[in-house]
């Protein structure tokens, strides 16, 4: 596949190579279960310092509280006046009633079965846990579910400029572990057999072991033939993070970050995960610059399109949790 020429033309569109799905180029060669294992493991020994992804910055916020279950922890947020988001234990230390069914007053936390008020200072028997805005994303530190060393901030991917940038979160949830979205996003291979609506001619040119960096050229597929062509990396900042990066072609600098967060077990005691996916684009072109006044209109446009691929993807990962769980299959 040819990459666009540096300079940006007018349209980025190019026609993809022909041929119907049955006729691309056979990948699972490539996708070697050693090489995809290997990489989970050694993304799996990276540090955390016990932060995982909450949510999106935009759903925490000061008018009321925001829930969520991470790795078996009952997690409640809000924020203060000043705009910093806080986080706690999700059960009221009163009687246990559910803070996120509660209220936000004057920045504090207001349970809604007796009226007790949680400020960020704590209350005997409700320690408050440290919360980190990284302007896209809420993180939560939680040292008991972690296990690791704690760290003062979460490991973080590098990012386009804000004020170059439009972000959408979206988020879904699959009955499987962190490892198996992890393990998906290090299987690229993947890409042009599982998701033909979305890409085109995808083919790995990179892979190194020592950083797990994957590189692959591939087409995003816009109609029929047409597509626009990127060469993009793949890399694990974290254990329950993998990030795409685009090198060269339309948005170079853009960003898909995967994270996986585990939320705990169902009723019949399979694990359950988030997937919290944040898409951070950027374009030199001059109609970026009006897509970023109107980005209202184009984040629910982005986030479907993260939806529709994590749709496929989940399939994947839950297959995979279920082979592992009863088969025995490494992972």
């Amino acid at each position: 596949m040819t990459l666009p020429d540096p300079a940006p033309r007018r349209l980025p569109l190019r026609r993809m190579p022909g041929g119907g799905w049955s006729r691309q180029r056979p990948t699972w060669h490539q996708a070697s279960p050693a090489l995809i294992d290997a990489a989970l493991r050694r993304a799996a020994a990276r540090p955390s310092g016990n932060w995982f992804v909450l949510a999106a910055s935009e759903e925490i916020r000061g008018d009321r509280p925001f829930g969520r279950v991470v790795g078996g922890a009952e997690v409640v947020a809000w924020r203060t006046p000043d705009g910093i988001p806080h986080a706690g234990p999700g059960a009221c230390p009163h009687l246990g009633a559910p803070l996120c069914r509660g209220a936000v007053a004057d920045g504090r936390l207001v349970c809604a079965w007796h009226g007790l008020s949680l400020g960020s200072g704590g209350f005997p028997g409700w320690s408050p846990y440290p919360a980190h805005d990284d302007g896209v994303l809420v993180w939560v530190r939680l040292d008991r579910v972690g296990g690791e060393t704690p760290l003062d901030a979460p490991v973080l991917a590098r990012r386009p400029a804000r004020t170059r940038s439009i972000s959408a979160v979206a988020s879904m949830a699959g009955r499987c572990e962190p490892q198996d979205v992890v393990a998906n996003r290090l299987d690229p291979w993947h890409g042009s057999w599982f998701h033909p609506h979305s890409f085109v001619g995808l083919r790995v040119t990179e892979v190194d072991p020592a950083s797990d960096r994957m590189v692959v050229e591939v087409g995003f597929r816009v109609a029929g033939r047409w597509g626009v062509p990127v060469r993009a990396e793949f890399t694990c900042p974290e254990p329950r993070t993998v990030v795409m990066r685009i090198l060269e072609g339309e948005g170079v600098g853009s960003v898909v970050e995967t994270h996986a967060t585990p939320l705990g077990v169902d009723a019949l005691g399979v694990p359950r995960t988030a997937v919290v996916e944040a898409t951070v684009a950027t374009s030199e072109r001059v109609g970026f610059a009006l897509a970023r006044r109107v980005a209202g209109a184009v984040r629910p446009v982005m986030r479907v399109a993260a939806r529709r691929l994590w749709r496929d993807d989940l399939a994947y990962a839950e297959r995979r949790y279920l082979l592992r769980s009863t088969c025995g299959r490494s992972g």
